[in-house]
């Protein structure tokens, strides 16, 4: 999260759907202090005092109630499950897709509360609702369980069912049922984690439960303040802004991208022929992408079988600044495109600004650009 500079507001990071998603900004009041940081890494827990005694009333506003589960393709961790059929539970529903760099920024909180709190009657149900097509498999949405040691029930919702029910826009967004089936809380975006606890606390609290006061807390790592490039997509029905190249986007065409005359920072620019298509970019030949940008991490979402050769400022990575999916393979950093997914790729020690250059082989395809 990212407090505005002279302002009353915090201002929380996820994304919108509308033509492509894109990092949105969403303010909401806040009071006192809060850390002006978007925080994740090691898990921490810390004493804070008790909220209620069992049986106590929440004061969370009855917001209406709940949409049921609805259209749900598959469900992953769990039998299917049903707002009604869990009548008396507390039920915690995050809608998420797995390429979403927001959404795997939440997980740790996601988890540590699922692990604390179902024992006492909370119910975790990731909404799997896709982004792109490729996110509609049920092998990529168990691969991604895994990888990322998801515990609690996920339903696929591919026809976007139970995201129009609840009326939803954002990757991620919270929504709290309590046990009497009403929508107690929503949250949108990242950060807000000690409100969205206290929230789960109360209404557990208020079902009967005697709730542990220990609060999830998670080491600093990304300063939303240092980030300067924003979340860039690639393909012409998604791309929030033009590419650097003068040929441009051409919808469904092959297209030789030349050098351009000059360049701008936060702004992709390609190199050899690449096929247009409306989520993503194809090489159809040896291909370079090259981009200016400002941040510590660098993530792209991508698939196809292609290897990947990248450079920092014109030299090749090295351990110090290699993101978890690249290898050093005789001095060269290189990042072996195997399935469809979000590949972190450098991971420098201090934010910065840079000259990004991938050399990719043919078959790589490129959807978008994400930073920390």
């Amino acid at each position: 999260m990212h407090i505005a500079a002279n302002t009353g507001f915090l201002i929380l990071y996820g994304r919108d759907r509308g033509k492509g998603a894109e990092r949105v900004k969403i303010e909401v009041a806040v009071f006192g202090l809060v850390a002006a940081f978007v925080i994740l890494g090691t898990l921490i827990t810390v004493n804070a005092p008790q909220l209620q005694p069992a049986g106590a009333k929440s004061g969370l506003p009855v917001l209406g109630k709940a949409p049921e589960l609805a259209g749900i393709k598959g469900w992953l961790n769990s039998e299917p499950l049903t707002i009604a059929g869990l009548k008396g539970k507390v039920v915690l529903v995050d809608f998420r897709t797995d390429s979403c760099i927001n959404c795997i920024r939440t997980l740790p909180y996601l988890k540590d509360w699922h692990a604390k709190y179902a024992d006492q009657g909370l119910v975790t149900i990731g909404v799997h609702t896709p982004e792109f097509e490729f996110e509609k498999g049920y092998d990529n949405v168990k691969a991604a369980i895994a990888k990322y040691g998801i515990k609690y029930a996920v339903a696929q919702d591919n026809d976007y069912a139970t995201w129009n029910a609840f009326q939803n826009r954002y990757w991620p967004r919270k929504y709290l049922v309590d046990a009497d089936g009403n929508m107690r809380y929503d949250h949108i975006g990242e950060g807000g984690y000690a409100e969205t606890e206290r929230a789960i606390q109360s209404l557990l609290a208020e079902a009967g439960a005697k709730v542990a006061a220990n609060m999830t807390k998670v080491k600093e790592t990304t300063d939303y303040r240092s980030i300067g490039t924003p979340e860039l997509y690639l393909g012409y029905g998604f791309a929030r802004a033009p590419l650097g190249n003068p040929e441009g986007f051409q919808p469904g065409t092959v297209v030789e991208y030349r050098p351009a005359a000059t360049s701008q920072d936060n702004t992709v620019y390609l190199y050899g022929s690449w096929k247009n298509e409306n989520d993503r970019m194809i090489a159809v030949s040896d291909g370079t992408v090259r981009l200016m940008y400002t941040a510590k991490e660098v993530n792209i979402v991508a698939g196809g079988n292609a290897g990947l050769a990248i450079l920092l400022d014109g030299k090749t990575l090295t351990s110090e600044n290699l993101g978890s999916d690249g290898a050093l393979e005789n001095g060269t950093a290189r990042v072996t495109i195997d399935a469809h997914r979000l590949y972190n790729i450098v991971s420098t020690p201090v934010y910065g600004t840079h000259l990004l250059e991938i050399r990719a082989e043919p078959g790589f395809e490129l959807y978008t650009f994400t930073f920390g």
